[in-house]
C-alpha cells in the first residue's frame, strides 16, 4: 500500500510539473532559470507595457499592423515561425527591422520540447541565420515557445547560445475560449488587468491558417494603444 501511494504521489507530481509548463505562468524549470525566462519586466517609471506579436508574418494582416504601430510612433516586438517566411513576407520582416521593431522566434510546434539540448540551440540558430540572410538583419536572441510549452531540455538548448525565453502575462492575450477572437474582447481583457510591466502577446498571423486575415488583432491593436496611453503607459520592446 506504501508503494503505491508513492508511486502515485511521484504520478501526480510529475503531472504538476507538466501543467505548469503548458501556460503562461513561471512554472519550475523558469524559476531555476534565472533571467533566462522572462514573464514580466521590472515596473519602471513612467509605466511601460510590452506589446508583442505571435505566428506571423502573415501577408494579409501585418502590413497594416505595422501601418498602425508607425501612425501611433509604437515599436513592438515580433516572434516569428520560420516557415512563415516566405518571398512574399521576407519584406515585412525587413520593415519591422526599418521601422524599429524587435524580431524575435517563435516555434510552430510542440516537438521543441523532446529536442536536445544541442538540437534545439541549433533550430533556433539555423531560424536566426534565414532570417538574417533574407533581411541584413539578426533577430534579437529572444525565443517564444509555442502555445508556452516548455521544458529542461529547452532551457539548456538556450543556455547553449544566450537566448532568453520571453512569455507573457496571465490574461493579457487574445485567446478567446474557444470562441472568435474580436477586438473588443481583446481589449476589454487587457484594460482590465494591465499592470505597468505585462507582457501582451496577440497574433498577427495564424499558425494553423497562415493565410488567414487576423483583423481583430489590427484593430484591437488600433484601440488599445490610445486608451493606454490615456492611462499613463508608455511602450516597450526587446
Amino acid at each position: 500500500m506504501r508503494r503505491r501511494i508513492v508511486l502515485w504521489l511521484i504520478v501526480i507530481a510529475g503531472l504538476i510539473v507538466v501543467l505548469t509548463h503548458t501556460g503562461p505562468a513561471p512554472g519550475i524549470f523558469d524559476a531555476f532559470s534565472g533571467s533566462r525566462a522572462i514573464w514580466h519586466m521590472p515596473r519602471t517609471g513612467p509605466p511601460t507595457v510590452y506589446l508583442t506579436y505571435d505566428d506571423g508574418p502573415n501577408a494579409a494582416t501585418t502590413p497594416d499592423l505595422l501601418d498602425v504601430l508607425a501612425r501611433e510612433r509604437v515599436q513592438a516586438t515580433f516572434f516569428l515561425i520560420d516557415r512563415q517566411i516566405t518571398a512574399t513576407t521576407a519584406p515585412l520582416v525587413a520593415r519591422m527591422f526599418a521601422d524599429g521593431h524587435a524580431v524575435a522566434l517563435h516555434s510552430d510546434t510542440r516537438g521543441d520540447l523532446l529536442m536536445s539540448p544541442s538540437g534545439f540551440a541549433q533550430k533556433l540558430t539555423t531560424n536566426a541565420d534565414r532570417i538574417e540572410r533574407l533581411t541584413g538583419h539578426r533577430p534579437i536572441r529572444a525565443f517564444r515557445p509555442h502555445a508556452g510549452w516548455r521544458s529542461a531540455t529547452m532551457y539548456a538548448g538556450l543556455r547553449r547560445i544566450d537566448y532568453r525565453l520571453i512569455g507573457w502575462g496571465w490574461m493579457r492575450w487574445d485567446w478567446n475560449w474557444y470562441r472568435q477572437r474580436t477586438p473588443g474582447a481583446t481589449v476589454a481583457r487587457v484594460m482590465a488587468r494591465i499592470r505597468p510591466g505585462d507582457i501582451v502577446v496577440m497574433h498577427d498571423g495564424d499558425v494553423y491558417h497562415p493565410l488567414v486575415d487576423q483583423r481583430h488583432t489590427v484593430d484591437a491593436t488600433a484601440r488599445l494603444i490610445p486608451l493606454l496611453r490615456a492611462n499613463g503607459f508608455r511602450f516597450g520592446r526587446f
